[in-house]
């Protein structure tokens, strides 16, 4: 099981930093895209983002909730490691749903628009779309900081309580 499982953590921490990568990648493009007028912001999220984005960027994410929740299963009767376990995929599940909740409902109503048709409220929504991405680049690094900080808890010497953990799990 201890190999398993330390396979099964490699993947998960992995999975999460390749969707931490382009949510971080809205995070740092923030300052910037948040001045742009309208048509431009508007180019970049109908040709950047779609390709690039959305394909990897969603399947990573979901990967990454979904074995983050595997994950918490296979050490739920190892505290507190199940605890941050735990909170790591909480965290990385509200990031999910929050992409659901405030950024789709901008990409819906801005894929079909062209710089002539956009709307009156355009910025509004822009900074939706926009503050969106970064709290979920905060959730996620969040995320994966708890499922790091569960593993670094199960290390030998990382702290002097070790030995008592390992003995209460046997």
């Amino acid at each position: 099981m201890t190999t398993f499982l330390n396979i099964w953590r490699f993947l998960t921490i992995m999975i999460i930093v390749l969707s931490l990568g382009p949510a971080l990648a809205h995070l740092y493009e923030l300052p910037a895209k948040i001045a742009f007028e309208g048509e431009l912001w508007l180019e970049l999220l109908q040709r950047l983002y779609p390709p690039a984005f959305g394909t990897a960027g969603a399947f990573f994410e979901v990967a990454g909730v979904v074995s983050a929740v595997v994950l918490a299963v296979l050490v739920r009767h190892r505290r507190p490691t199940f605890a941050w376990t735990l909170a790591g995929a909480l965290l990385l599940a509200a990031s999910h749903a929050a992409f659901w909740i405030w950024v789709a409902p901008v990409n819906a109503a801005m894929v079909r628009l062209t710089a002539e048709t956009l709307p009156a409220n355009w910025s509004a929504l822009r900074d939706q779309w926009e503050y969106a991405h970064a709290a979920r680049a905060v959730l996620q690094l969040l995320g994966l900081g708890a499922i790091v900080m569960s593993l670094v808890l199960e290390t030998p010497g990382a702290t002097g309580q070790y030995e008592r953990h390992r003995t209460v799990l046997k």
